[in-house]
């Protein structure tokens, strides 16, 4: 996809993550880290996924609602009294059988003298402590919890704080093991049901309730992930996460759009120790050999060994198994025998790694290394900013001292043409290389890019997808026309001289100069241009960049100048053949800026068009961009831009009435134009021929004048003031029939009358004016003064059709 969507990267240097020369970067990391102490063996609470049978990371689960799940209340009777109870409710029933607790609030009145007495746990027997922790919310639910620290990320925490036994009562799959007595061998949710009917049968039960709630979900596996201790490696994410964060508080590393910085410093401010094992067949082995003790089991199991801060962990970390046995046999003896560790790394320790893993780190000293790293940018979707870029951001920092990158671009997620996410069982996916095929590369490139603001999704149609293809066509007739241009010239001229007009480098102020207005107005636009996406793409506004190209292509280079260019190639006189070269100049000029400053969003259509027209250099992509320099601006020309624009006001007017429905005639208008500036007055004459005909105006009777030099409007034209300083007008028998005009016209007035009245008569009112508040009196003047207004104007128009 990426290389047929036209991805300019280096193709001939693909990495793979379990490349021999990654998997050493990967083992190094692990080394080093260890050695820092930042990585430990340890069992922790991690989230248990029983489809996968592995332990997943936090950003590896998804949350979802249940508006229908139950709530089961039910008793803990107390061991020493008859009948008495404390009602605790749970979503789990099946996890009673691993309470280790019962807590309330030490000052919530109801239990507070229950405290540090015992309670029967349902369907074991056991006796566990009711104890008191702030924690606990007197107001939800029944004020009392059950604690079950093996499989609860907050009763984890809170069985630490207090001291209490663990007992896991589920084995890998979710079932039931040998700790949940007469259940074991259950699935989880069979022992719920027989458990709960168990309980009902022995009257422990209170109630079933509805209650909504949201369970966490195992995004690879699809199933609830189990909360679980387990013994796992970790990476102390704490100091690491602080460095981090200072180097965006510090501007190290900036964020595009920079709403992110907020995420970031939520996420890492709360980040938990990672969890880097996984208990699956693929990916890199962890670099640790334990000892294997003459039974067959490992040391590092050993309780007396994981309970001794002293004593060595019955493990070591090495590179190889060559070095492992050299570390194992000084510190456990000659006769060791070691077993590496089964589980593998998380695929983001790997994925961390990539910035410099892949330039040849750990090897500092590689080409690749010192001039690849640190990148620039790193462009990426913002739902793995914390999967992958936090990562890359916390190893890079740690391992190198350096920030794997200066700018962190976030694009959003690209979405169905209602914004909704793509998913093959709404059926709503759509294939980019189908598309690619239907419409083209270009096409769909360019809508993506232009789709949206860096980091808001995209919504993606087809019919933006064909606007776009047809903007490429558009891009390719021009070049066809373009090359049927050079090809007469070539004729006129001989076989190599349109050679001439390969574009060697930005024009200069003199050579823009000494253009035509036409020319020179295109030339100074298409240098605007230039200025306006080069600083887009500096603040990484690239869809902006892209839709000011669109517009300059569509809307000034075709629909004006090519047009211009026709009239100009056709006009006859002394200096026709030095305005028919600089108009293939400019031509051909904005042409390959317009080529140049699209060429990052339409690679394909852009190097073809540029290959086939007369052009300096190898291929389009290696080419300058079209700047004089990075401190100095492209010349341009204020004076040719006002002078157009009043042309290209001229023509719009006369165009818009022509779309008027009550324009009835399609043959060429009659038309006087009249300038305020009489430094303006010159070069319209000269592009006269030009307005006529874009503006499909009879260019024999076309007049173009100051306004002292020509009379107003009369009951046989009508004057259109298109802008301060200039006006134009039509003759009215061309425009309309002047009898339906008048009609219309009437119905007009009399239906803006009764507006003038009613509004009139508002204002009259004194309990109106005395009441309601100044603004509301003061706009309905203003509706007052407006309807006048365009009454007067209609009913002068109406004077001039007599």
């Amino acid at each position: 996809q990426m290389k047929r969507l036209g991805a300019s990267a280096d193709w001939d240097r693909q990495k793979f993550t379990l490349d021999a020369d990654l998997s050493k970067a990967v083992t190094e990391a692990f080394v080093r880290l260890h050695e820092k102490g930042l990585i430990y063996r340890g069992d922790r609470m991690v989230n248990w996924s029983p489809n996968l049978q592995t332990a997943v990371s936090d950003l590896e689960v998804e949350y979802e609602d249940r508006p229908n799940a139950k709530l089961y209340t039910f008793k803990y009777p107390l061991a020493d009294g008859e009948g008495d109870y404390i009602p605790v409710a749970t979503t789990r029933p099946e996890t009673i059988l691993g309470d280790t607790a019962v807590c309330v609030h030490p000052e919530d009145e109801r239990y507070v003298s229950l405290v540090g007495r015992e309670v029967v746990v349902p369907g074991s027997g056991r006796r566990i402590p009711v104890i008191s922790d702030e924690y606990v919310d007197m107001e939800f639910g029944t004020g009392a919890l059950k604690i079950t620290p093996s499989h609860d990320p907050n009763d984890y925490e809170l069985g630490r704080k207090h001291g209490l036994k663990f007992i896991n009562v589920m084995n890998k799959d979710a079932t039931m093991n040998a700790n949940a007595d007469e259940y074991a061998g259950l699935d989880r949710y069979e022992c719920r049901k027989k458990l709960w009917a168990d309980m009902e049968e022995e009257g422990l039960t209170l109630n079933v309730t509805k209650h909504e709630t949201r369970v966490p979900i195992s995004q690879r596996g699809g199933e609830m992930i189990e909360p679980m201790v387990s013994t796992q490696w970790f990476v102390k994410a704490g100091g690491m996460a602080e460095k981090s964060l200072e180097a965006v508080r510090s501007e190290k590393i900036k964020f595009v759009p920079p709403r992110f910085e907020k995420m970031w410093d939520y996420w890492l401010e709360n980040i938990q120790d990672w969890c880097i094992s996984r208990q699956l067949w693929w990916g890199h082995r962890i670099p640790v050999w334990h000892v294997v003790k003459e039974d067959g089991s490992l040391l590092s199991d050993d309780a007396s060994v994981q309970n001794s801060a002293e004593s060595l962990p019955g493990y070591v970390v090495a590179r190889d198994e060559s070095e492992a046995y050299e570390i194992a046999r000084r510190d456990y003896g000659e006769q060791v025998k070691l077993s590496q560790d089964e589980d593998v790394l998380d695929t983001w320790f790997s994925s961390g790694l990539w910035p410099f893993a892949t330039v040849g780190w750990p090897d500092t000293s590689n080409p690749d290394f010192k001039r690849y790293y640190p990148a620039a940018i790193l462009e990426t979707g913002y739902d793995i900013l914390f999967f992958w870029v936090a990562r890359m951001v916390m190893m890079g920092l740690e391992l190198t001292e350096e920030p794997p990158f200066e700018t962190i671009y976030l694009h959003g997620l690209v979405r169905d043409a209602k914004g909704k996410k793509m998913s093959k069982t709404t059926g709503n996916v759509i294939d980019p290389l189908e598309t690619i095929d239907q419409y083209g590369a270009d096409a769909l490139r360019f809508s993506l890019v232009t789709g949206g603001a860096p980091g808001q999704d995209v919504p993606l149609s087809m019919e933006k997808v064909e606007g776009n293809r047809n903007f490429a066509n558009k891009l390719w007739n021009a070049g066809r026309y373009l090359i049927q241009m050079m090809e007469r010239e070539e004729r006129n001229r001989g076989a190599g001289s349109i050679s001439d007009f390969a574009v060697r480098g930005p024009m200069t102020k003199e050579e823009l100069e000494s253009l035509p207005l036409a020319e020179k107005y295109i030339v100074s636009k298409a240098h605007d241009l230039v200025e306006k996406v080069t600083s887009a793409l500096h603040q990484h506004k690239i869809g902006e960049a892209g839709s000011l190209a669109y517009d300059f292509f569509w809307n000034q280079y075709t629909a004006w100048y090519i047009e211009a260019s026709k009239v100009h190639m056709e006009r006859e006189g002394p200096e026709s053949e030095n305005l028919r070269l600089a108009s293939l100049k400019t031509l051909v000029y904005v042409f390959d800026t317009c080529l140049r400053v699209l060429h990052p969003f339409m690679p394909y259509v852009t190097e073809t068009l540029w290959q086939r027209l007369p052009h300096h250099g190898d291929a389009l992509i290696i080419s300058p961009w079209p700047q004089m320099s990075t401190t100095e601006s492209l010349p341009r020309s204020t004076e040719a831009e006002d002078n157009f624009d009043l042309l290209q006001d001229a023509v719009n007017s006369i165009q818009s009435v022509r779309a008027e429905p009550r324009v009835e005639t399609g043959e060429k208008m009659h038309a006087v134009i009249r300038v305020a500036e009489s430094t303006s007055l010159k070069p319209l004459v000269k592009e006269s021929d030009v307005l006529a005909f874009i503006g499909r105006v009879e260019k024999d009777s076309l007049e173009i004048s100051n306004f002292e030099k020509t009379s107003d409007s009369d009951g046989n034209t009508v004057k259109l003031v298109v802008r301060e300083g200039l006006e134009v007008l039509l003759p009215m028998k061309q425009m309309v029939d002047v009898e339906k005009e008048r009609q219309r016209l009437e119905k007009q007035a009399e239906k803006i009358q009764k507006d003038v009245d009613l509004l009139e008569k508002r204002l009259q009112s004194k309990g109106f004016v005395d009441k309601a508040p100044p603004a509301k009196v003061e706009e309905t003047r203003q509706q007052l003064n407006e309807r006048k207004s365009r009454l007067a104007t209609i009913k002068t128009t109406l004077e001039n059709l007599e």
